[in-house]
């Protein structure tokens, strides 16, 4: 009896599950397992400085039985002194509203009850009776229905929930010695006729499977607790080190994150899927629900050989990209392979060409151009770079105008015969779908584009011995906008000065 608590203190102790001055809510079935638990922290309680709140649900599955149980609770808790709330949830009716299973179901009323109960008296733990009997049960479960390494590591000892702690401090404790302790204490518990139920999966485990696999190895359960402490401490390790390479390589950008798909190929395939769960998990999406198929998928998208532009939806509202050489992971109500960008979705009045000089910013572009008028060529009249352009300011048909890509769109490209369309120089110079609607494109008052900055230069209104003026237009990137390019090259990077635009995600 004595051994049993010392063993509870000092896991305790050792994981740091609760400091004095605690307020732990405990919840408390009346089955055996809850019983001891109540009883072992509220013996503790005295000695360490913590206070109890008992918690128990009536799940409105056994009627009378259930009621029953809920007023034994009541009496044990109320003896020993412990704060007690109980609620009686009618969990066949959620059940028949959301078509879940019955024990998902109960789950979900009964951790939301809990965290009420936890709020309403600044609890900052709930304490749950799942003992090694359950952890084994669980680690074969899981085996059983298909499961990664992490999966292994079964239930935690502590978790984080909704800004509180869950613990389990008998998680390391037999089911044998809990009833022992009960028997010792002589304590009063209730069996709840449902565990032997075998229509219910854990229930069939534990009564028909285990027992059947244990002719085979007598300490199984044993083994598969072991086995749940090995992988959970390697899982723990192997997070740590998928949040470094988080944070070496992913970029947050509009709408989600992105990734050099080099540089993920450069990791050890382990690390390439728990990254992906990881970018996943991040951006929102319940990863336990994340198939090992939907994760490959988007691993092998990246793969040498893989087609260069892909996408695919991964379901809770996320879509991955790959464009050329990045890896882009978005949200679909905010972010479309298009960027939610349609055609003459934006268009500005940009130079009359009266201004000596005139900032144009562009925030749907995430861009700002720099028009500059100069009465004689500088420099030979040379732009500075492919984000840089010059034109002979009296051969242009003014005013200019800033608009995005429109269907059929062609330009005159400056060194060859003819017009080229505009969806065949952005696939020559590898701009990713997802930033080809937003790229400016400068136009005329005859509607020809003169200039897409970073990708081509028309060939109207070219430089020569006998210009007068140059207009020199300089465009300039914001670095939330830089993503999407792929390019190594100077063509599309950003040099800007904060001009408005995209905001990082969320």
């Amino acid at each position: 009896m004595g051994d049993l608590m010392k063993e509870v203190a000092d896991i305790a102790a050792r994981e740091k599950l609760w400091v004095s001055g605690d307020t732990i809510v405990v919840a408390v079935s009346g089955g055996p397992d809850s019983t001891a638990l109540l009883d072992i922290m509220h013996r503790l309680s005295m000695a360490q400085g913590f206070s109890l709140v008992a918690a128990h649900v009536d799940h409105g599955f056994r009627g009378e039985e259930s009621a029953r149980e809920a007023v034994s609770v009541r009496r044990f808790a109320e003896g020993l002194g412990v704060r007690f709330e109980s609620a009686l949830i009618d969990v066949p009716a959620f059940i028949e509203e959301t078509r879940m299973n019955a024990q998902a179901a109960a789950r979900e009323k009964r951790y939301l009850f809990l965290h009420d109960i936890a709020t309403k008296y600044g609890a900052s733990r709930i304490a749950l009776a799942h003992h090694a009997d359950d952890q084994a049960e669980t680690v074969l479960m899981r085996i059983i229905r298909g499961t990664s390494p992490g999966g292994l590591s079964g239930i935690p000892l502590r978790r984080s929930e909704k800004n509180v702690e869950l613990i389990r401090p008998l998680l390391r404790m037999n089911k044998s010695d809990i009833l022992r302790y009960c028997e010792e204490r002589v304590l009063t518990y209730s069996e709840d006729s449902s565990n032997a139920k075998r229509h219910y999966f854990r229930n069939s485990i534990r009564l028909d499977v285990l027992p059947a696999l244990t002719k085979y190895n007598p300490q199984l359960s044993d083994s598969l607790v072991r086995l749940s402490e090995l992988a959970s401490a390697e899982d723990e390790w192997m997070d740590a080190e998928t949040r470094v390479v988080y944070d070496r390589h992913v970029k947050l950008v509009q709408g989600g994150c992105q990734i050099d798909r080099k540089a993920m190929l450069d990791l050890h395939v382990a690390l390439q899927r728990r990254l992906i769960k990881l970018i996943l998990n991040y951006m929102g999406l319940e990863t336990e629900t994340t198939s090992f198929d939907g994760v490959e998928t988007i691993r092998m998208a990246a793969a040498e050989g893989a087609p260069s532009t892909w996408s695919v939806d991964v379901g809770g509202g996320i879509r991955c990209l790959r464009e050329y050489d990045t890896m882009r992971f978005v949200r679909a109500d905010r972010y479309t392979e298009d960027n939610a960008a349609e055609p003459g979705r934006y268009a500005y009045d940009a130079y009359g060409g009266e201004e000596q000089m005139k900032v144009l910013a562009v925030p749907e572009a995430g861009a700002a151009l720099t028009f500059t008028l100069e009465e004689a060529p500088v420099d030979g009249g040379k732009p500075s770079g492919r984000l840089e352009a010059v034109f002979d300011a009296d051969e242009l048909a003014l005013p200019l105008a800033v608009r995005n890509r429109r269907p059929g769109d062609r330009m005159r490209v400056l060194g060859l015969n003819g017009a080229k369309k505009v969806q065949d120089m952005f696939v020559d110079d590898r701009i990713a779908p997802s930033r080809r609607e937003r790229l400016p494109l400068l136009v005329d008052a005859d509607g020809h584009i003169l200039w897409i900055p970073g990708v081509r230069r028309g060939a109207s209104a070219q430089i020569s011995d006998s210009t007068q003026r140059v207009l020199r237009i300089r465009a300039d990137f914001t670095p939330e906008d830089d993503f999407g390019s792929n390019k190594t090259h100077s063509s599309i990077h950003s040099i800007g000065k904060n001009v408005g635009g995209p905001g990082i995600a969320e």
